[in-house]
């Protein structure tokens, strides 16, 4: 577990001032045009790309790629594409809504579902809308609060944090090492997005952070007790 957590940490840390550079190159920079900005010089915001790039070489080498954890990983794939494209171009909000869909009914499809909630099982009819619902929407939230630096990298490894324990006392190996992979990741990468912030996770980041927090809360052992 924690092999997971360094190894995360370590690549991040490297990763993020070279996914800095390609940022410039590429043109994915947030200009402050008004005052809601809170910098006053062209900031990079690719910086989610290291935080996916870490997490993929911590869980590939430590977790096993069970059925549930291919769709996750083919979601959250689909999910960083489209941050990238959106950090770079700025999207229109309808489409990346509906990748978003698309991406979460992938996870859905491949059993992250939710099964139970307070106590009553879900019918399975009911299961997969409530599902993709809970992920689409998670994946938004953490996009939302993305507007301070270090607010969305430090609440996704608090997060990360808490359901870390909870796998552990259930046990849920491989959700623990996901989640140790998300802890490090976001601990590698958070000294450069500190006050004043060096680069943004961007939506690359941000949506990436939400839709894998969403989908492993109703992975593996967690969607047999109320964790939501």
């Amino acid at each position: 577990m924690l092999g997971a957590v360094l190894l995360a940490a370590g690549v991040s840390f490297l990763a993020t001032p070279l996914v800095k550079l390609l940022a410039y190159k590429v043109g994915a920079v947030d200009v402050p045009k008004d005052n809601r900005r809170m910098h006053k010089v062209p900031i990079p915001r690719l910086g989610g790309l290291a935080i996916f790039i870490a997490f993929m070489f911590s869980v590939l080498i430590f977790a096993q790629i069970d059925t549930q954890t291919k769709g996750i990983l083919l979601g959250a794939t689909i999910i960083v594409v489209l941050g990238i494209l959106d950090d770079i171009l700025t999207l229109n909000a309808l489409p990346k809504f509906a990748v978003q869909i698309v991406a979460a009914v992938i996870a859905v499809l491949h059993g992250c579902r939710i099964e139970h909630f307070m106590g009553f099982r879900l019918a399975t009819w009911l299961s997969y809308p409530v599902s993709v619902i809970w992920i689409v929407a998670i994946t938004n939230a953490v996009n939302f609060i993305d507007g301070l630096d270090g607010l969305a990298a430090g609440v996704s490894a608090i997060s990360a944090g808490s359901m870390l324990v909870v796998a552990l006392l259930v046990p849920d190996y491989n959700s623990a090492i996901l989640l140790a992979a998300i802890v490090g990741a976001c601990a590698g990468f958070i000294p450069y997005n500190f006050n004043p912030a060096k680069i943004f996770m961007g939506d690359t980041g941000s949506t990436f952070l939400g839709f894998m927090l969403s989908s492993i809360s109703i992975y593996g052992l967690f969607k047999m007790y109320a964790i939501i």
